[in-house]
């Protein structure tokens, strides 16, 4: 089963956003693409827009997220306020690679003032490359962090 992937954008990110989304409608390992961006012309706030896209995560309707805003950092703060989202901004292929296998991280956060199109693309494709390992050592920190916001699974 491929995953269900919910992509935004906020006016500062809507252009990344269809970008991405179009390379994912293309691949193999996604079932499906979920929209819930804006695009040219509209507009809304970008806290809106990432945990309207992080709520449908945490209450398992998508499996991840690609949310896109100028920085990134906007819409993970606002993502991470969702109980039992992990969100983080991730500019290098080395932290979308740990924001899975050392965190768990259901949403990659993207910055469309700050990084290139073909990177963005290139970080997105790479974050469905990896899978968390339950039985890594990186569990606990992962534990800790679902026990705090209360979403830890026993």
């Amino acid at each position: 089963m491929g995953f269900r992937v919910v992509v935004l954008g906020d006016s500062a990110g809507y252009g990344y956003k269809d970008l991405i989304k179009a390379d994912l409608e293309k691949d193999d390992r996604i079932d499906e693409v979920i929209d819930l961006g804006l695009h040219e012309g509209e507009s809304a706030l970008y806290p809106n827009l990432a945990t309207a896209g992080a709520e449908m995560i945490a209450r398992g309707e998508a499996d991840r997220g690609i949310f896109i805003c100028g920085t990134g950092m906007g819409v993970a703060m606002s993502a991470n306020k969702v109980k039992g989202i992990r969100a983080s901004t991730a500019h290098d292929s080395f932290s979308v690679e740990r924001l899975v296998l050392s965190n768990n991280a259901q949403v990659l956060c993207l910055g469309q003032r700050v990084i290139g199109a073909e990177l963005a693309r290139r970080l997105a494709k790479e974050f469905f490359n990896y899978e968390f390992d339950p039985s890594s050592h990186s569990k606990a920190n992962v534990d800790a962090i679902c026990a705090y916001d209360g979403s830890l699974e026993e």
